[in-house]
């Protein structure tokens, strides 16, 4: 194991020591060890699959260890459950949404942990609690009456981070907590760990962005098929040499070398106001904007998923012209949990892969288990269900079903979401072959070194509307976060 100055200080908050968890046959862990003061930021790291949140459930009471130990200041710790991990002082924010969507905003943040008074939920207070924790994150301004399920999925982020805050922990886990926020809304969430940090709470803070974990955390440890491989200050260490502590070789080219051959004009990208954007064979144009700004919702109106006047048409009509589609949420709209991987990853496919009315089951595993190759899926293999999976697992099988189809026009809203670096270089490849191909990409994303890195053009939205469309090297960073927060001059 890779050791860069691993001390956490003479009393650490929190340490685990060879902490062992099988399903079954696989082994998710092994000897896993952890240690985090108190007031620190530590990173925890690895690629999809490797045991980072297998390791987080057992912390934060969802599963038990089969080996090792706890200890939280110095006592022993061994939540029965999560109720239990909360009032303990750790508190967990997931990847994968939990919200009750049919819940307000308010009535989600509270829950667990209701004001009451005499028997009775104290709904005045309730509210001016979760107003405060919106506060905190600088989103005071939600409808806390709204349902939970109305909001977008980075308004549904803040929402679940908010409900961690107001347990005051002194454990705050938080799994990929940017995954769907914008650039100026990551800004003040780092805000808030840090004065979290001052206060004296220990985070432990997993992202699969390298360059948001140096900005926020002070430690980190690396995760390797279930094993520590790697721990160490920061300050200590390159992001080369993590990045190969993370996939176990070099990765020299995150993003590809590109020579764009843009040929005629595909899909006219329409808007109320102003001039229709056109979308060319060959090209991948990114889509940027701050949370709100409607990006999610134009790419879903193009595709027919969302009605409107501009675009008269459905999925089924899109699809048969050659138009493809990966939602953001892929949990709700992107996957069948229960089913296997093998059924979701070719799902739209299964006219072609039968044969005389009936389904070839090795035609189907064959057909994935290409795809789990080319994408490097962690699974046990095709039958396996694909709700077993990883959060950045389940977006590759998401992603398989979409790039086998020779669809001619690709709308990909946030693609990368919860994928490792090591896999995302895999996508950005895929990506750009499919562009040399002729194939037109739409990438609306939120991190903004992949649209420079990947895209030929930037369009930037601004309350529902394309306001600005640059190429690439047009656009500089401050620029583009100028345009979009409407401060540009």
């Amino acid at each position: 194991m890779t050791n860069l100055d691993t001390n956490p200080g003479p009393s650490p908050r929190l340490r685990l020591t060879g902490i062992d968890k099988a399903f079954g046959a696989t082994q998710a862990l092994r000897g896993v060890s952890l240690a985090v003061a108190a007031g620190e930021v530590h990173a925890l790291i690895g690629e999809n699959g490797a045991g980072k949140s297998t390791l987080m459930k057992v912390l934060s009471g969802v599963v038990r260890p089969d080996a090792g130990t706890m200890e939280l200041d110095g006592a022993p710790y061994l939540p029965a459950d999560t109720l239990a991990a909360r009032r303990h002082g750790v508190a967990m924010i997931y990847q994968e949404l939990s919200l009750a969507p049919h819940l307000s905003a308010w009535e989600n943040i509270v829950l667990g942990a209701e004001p009451h008074r005499l028997g009775w939920l104290d709904q005045k207070e309730a509210r001016t609690r979760a107003r405060g924790a919106l506060a905190r994150l600088a989103h005071g301004h939600l409808d806390l009456e709204r349902p939970a399920g109305e909001f977008s999925i980075a308004e549904q982020q803040v929402i679940e981070i908010a409900r961690a805050l107001l347990t005051e922990p002194r454990v705050l886990i938080m799994d990929e907590p940017t995954s769907s926020l914008t650039q100026a809304d990551t800004e003040k969430l780092f805000a808030v760990v840090r004065q979290l940090r001052t206060e004296g709470v220990s985070v432990i803070y997993i992202s699969h962005f390298l360059e948001e974990v140096r900005q926020v955390a002070d430690r980190f440890t690396v995760l390797k098929d279930g094993e520590t491989v790697g721990s160490g200050a920061l300050a200590a260490v390159g992001q080369a040499e993590i990045v190969r502590l993370m996939v176990g070789r070099e990765v020299r080219e995150m993003y590809p070398v590109r020579t764009p051959q843009r040929g005629t004009a595909v899909l006219q990208v329409r808007q109320p106001q102003g001039e229709p954007l056109a979308l060319h064979a060959g090209e991948i144009l990114g889509v940027a904007g701050l949370i709100g700004a409607g990006r999610t919702e134009l790419l879903r109106a193009v595709f027919g998923l969302d009605k409107s006047v501009l675009y008269v048409t459905t999925p089924a009509r899109r699809w048969a012209e050659g138009v493809g589609f990966l939602s953001e949420n892929r949990k709700e709209e992107g996957l069948m949990l229960p089913l296997s991987v093998a059924e979701n990853a070719t799902l739209t496919k299964f006219s072609a892969l039968a044969r005389g009315g009936w389904l070839r089951t090795g035609g189907i595993e064959a057909v994935t288990a290409d795809w789990i190759g080319r994408l490097g899926i962690k699974t046990r293999g095709p039958r396996q269900a694909v709700g077993e999976l990883s959060g950045g697992n389940q977006q590759k099988v998401a992603l398989a079903r979409l790039l086998q189809h020779p669809a001619r026009i690709l709308l990909l809203d946030e693609p990368t979401r919860g994928i490792d670096v090591g896999s995302k270089a895999q996508i950005y490849a895929l990506i750009a072959q499919l562009a040399a191909e002729g194939r037109a990409v739409v990438l609306v994303s939120s991190y903004l070194p992949e649209l420079f890195g990947l895209c030929d053009r930037i369009a930037v939205m601004r309350r529902g509307a394309l306001v600005e469309c640059r190429e690439r090297a047009a656009w500089t960073e401050p620029e583009l976060m100028a345009v979009a927060i409407g401060a540009a001059a």
